[in-house]
């Protein structure tokens, strides 16, 4: 029987008494740890391989490291979490699988493209608020070296990319959540739809989920009645600087102007000038590692009070590429306040 009162408009739902983030665990590569955002990550790895001995098994292990992070910092252990929520951007999810198999967890394997992070505190949230589990962990991850080889070129083809091109986030985030504990709190969620606007250059990821970031947030805004100046930062996933502009003029349409509290991820993970980025970062790892390393920590300081975290996601695969189809977008919006 459906819960009315937990029901807000049209996407969207709220939760009463809020669903706790306990902890995070952000596990990154070198350039990542070159960027602006460097000394915040909990783990960074010189290393691309990570020990492993290719890209796959590397993401996998970036996994398994970010989970232990925040476990420990939750002081918890795998038999207290009651299910696992989890994805990345390969073929059957496979870095996931094989990162956590050894946890023996009740498993929900997701793809979201990159806006997974948002999928999985959606769903998370949504498991723990109503009961069905105490505690639950949320990971997702990617890695430039595995994303380059199943969606674009081998990266010894040496091909050049356009100055609309995001780069790939080396980088995993894990998030445990709970019933209480911590000083952040997920407050409500909008599920997104998917929005497909023709564009087909892969290369240009920000044109393909701006409009899906455009519809979700303005949705959200509807469903909970508020301005855009109720959120101390409405945050995009992986936009970067061109898919940034296009957003803000979609919601400028529709009668929002978001350009003094917008953000975005890809934007803030890497410096332009120095790290040769050209639109910014993308993948799944790049909203998930930036929530972990630096929005969280301010919302539980409370220098944040209230975010709109949006990860966004292009819904495209080699094969749908290779036969001419368009890139649909998603992106699924996520709550967060100080408590």
């Amino acid at each position: 029987m459906k819960n009315e009162k937990l029901q807000a408009g049209q996407q969207s739902v709220s939760f009463a008494q809020g669903v706790h983030i306990l902890s995070s665990g952000t596990v990154v590569g070198e350039k990542e740890g070159q960027g602006p955002l460097g000394n915040l990550f909990d783990l960074v790895s010189n290393d691309p391989a990570f020990g492993e001995d290719n890209w796959e098994k590397a993401e996998s292990t970036m996994q398994k490291e970010a989970i232990q992070m925040a476990l420990g910092k939750a002081k918890m252990n795998p038999a207290q979490i009651r299910y696992l929520f989890g994805g990345d951007l390969l073929g059957q999810l496979i870095a996931t699988s094989f990162g956590v198999e050894d946890l023996n967890l009740p498993l929900f394997g997701l793809y979201g493209a990159c806006s997974t992070c948002g999928e999985s505190l959606s769903l998370g949230a949504m498991a723990v608020s109503a009961g069905y589990a105490d505690y639950v962990l949320a990971v997702t991850s990617s890695h430039f070296g595995s994303a380059e080889k199943q969606f674009r070129f081998p990266l010894a083809y040496g091909n050049q990319r356009p100055l609309s091109a995001t780069w790939t986030v080396t980088g995993a985030g894990a998030f445990v959540l709970g019933t209480k504990g911590g000083h952040a709190r997920i407050t409500g969620v909008t599920t997104g739809k998917i929005v497909d606007f023709g564009v087909k250059d892969s290369m240009n990821m920000g044109a393909c989920m701006a409009p899906a970031a455009c519809d979700t947030i303005y949705q959200n805004l509807m469903d909970f009645n508020r301005q855009p100046q109720d959120y101390d930062r409405i945050i995009t996933g992986d936009l970067g600087s061109v898919g940034q502009t296009i957003l803000i003029d979609l919601l400028k349409e529709k009668g929002f102007d978001i350009s003094r509290v917008h953000m975005d991820c890809g934007i803030e993970i890497y410096d332009e000038a120095t790290q040769d980025t050209h639109a910014g970062g993308s993948g799944c790892g790049c909203s998930a590692v930036t929530l972990g390393a630096k929005i969280l920590p301010e919302l539980e300081k409370g220098a944040l009070k209230r975010v709109l975290f949006v990860p966004t996601g292009a819904l495209l695969s080699p094969v749908s590429f290779n036969e001419g189809q368009s890139v649909p977008g998603i992106a699924h919006g996520v709550v967060i306040e100080h408590c």
